[in-house]
């Protein structure tokens, strides 16, 4: 059987990232024979931490030069494409713009229990389906629960500044690498596989890179 590494770079804030992780599994399923040791790595869209929260339509309208309501049907596409993927996005147009370092250092924590997964899948859904603040520590404290880790031990993560350095390392290794747009696939830390390409077209990459490893 054959091995990958693959670094996902992404971040919690971006749906491109659910939808590219989604895809990245249906991908893996067909193809019984490869082996993938996934690691997330942080990115961030919003990276201000005093950020003021704005509803998320007319944020992305002024950051994109586009009416609201073309962000609208955007949102609604994006909606579309997750429910066929299994993903919970129903409140992807409530939500609010937010800072998700602690988020990412929660994500960071995770690894060494492997759970960073199913981690990611709980934040994904707090934060488009249910529109909640991903920068409250109640909010991500829970998500921990729903991931199978220990609540207490993440509120004391959350309420210190614990891999907060590791965190902003990746943060830089990722502007060193080039990454500018996420979701971004590193693999095997040579080949970079860039956006949420089809579950087609991510298994014919990765076992285009898996052959060549061998």
């Amino acid at each position: 059987m054959k091995t990958l590494q693959i670094d996902l770079v992404s971040d919690i804030a971006c749906p491109w990232c659910a939808i590219g992780f989604a895809r990245l599994q249906q991908a893996l399923q067909s193809l019984p024979d490869l082996k993938v040791t996934l690691h997330w790595r942080a990115f961030e869209l919003n990276p201000d931490p005093n950020l003021i929260p704005e509803p998320i339509l007319p944020a992305l309208s002024k950051k994109y030069g586009q009416s609201e309501e073309a962000m609208r049907q955007s949102q609604n596409n994006l909606m579309a494409i997750a429910d066929g993927l299994g993903l919970n996005f129903q409140k992807m147009q409530q939500r609010y713009t937010s800072n998700t370092f602690d988020a990412h250092r929660l994500m960071y924590w995770a690894a060494q229990f492997h759970r960073q997964n199913e981690l990611a899948l709980a934040l994904f859904t707090a934060y488009f389906g249910e529109a909640e603040n991903m920068a409250a520590h109640q909010v991500l404290q829970h998500c921990a629960e729903q991931a199978g880790l220990d609540a207490e031990a993440a509120a004391a993560l959350l309420a210190s500044t614990q891999y907060a350095a590791e965190v902003t390392a990746e943060l830089q290794q990722a502007r060193q690498n080039g990454i500018n747009s996420v979701p971004a696939f590193i693999v095997n830390q040579r080949y970079l596989i860039s956006g949420a390409q089809e579950s087609a077209v991510l298994a014919q990459a990765l076992q285009q890179i898996a052959a060549e490893q061998a």
